[in-house]
């Protein structure tokens, strides 16, 4: 392999990894309210999962059982304009 190639897909999964570390220490008033209710599997008896990366973006929460995805706007939406497209 050349110089550039190859490692890319890790570097990747190193950054999102941190990234979604990260937002799960600092959720926000809203995530944070609303993950009160779906961890433990409360809801019902299905498992959630926050800040979960799926393909190149990071969901709020999931139900992989029940394949449903839930986001949560916040302020940090305001600040990062133009990429929840």
């Amino acid at each position: 392999m050349g110089e550039g190639e190859g490692g890319g897909d890790q570097e990747l999964n190193t950054r999102i990894k941190n990234i979604t570390k990260c937002l799960r220490k600092n959720l926000t008033e809203a995530e944070r309210l609303l993950w009160k209710y779906l961890r433990a599997k409360q809801l019902e008896g299905y498992k959630f999962r926050r800040q979960q990366p799926i393909d190149k973006y990071i969901v709020d929460f999931i139900c992989f059982e029940k394949r449903i995805v839930i986001e949560v706007d916040g302020g940090q939406h305001t600040v990062e304009k133009g990429r929840d497209n």
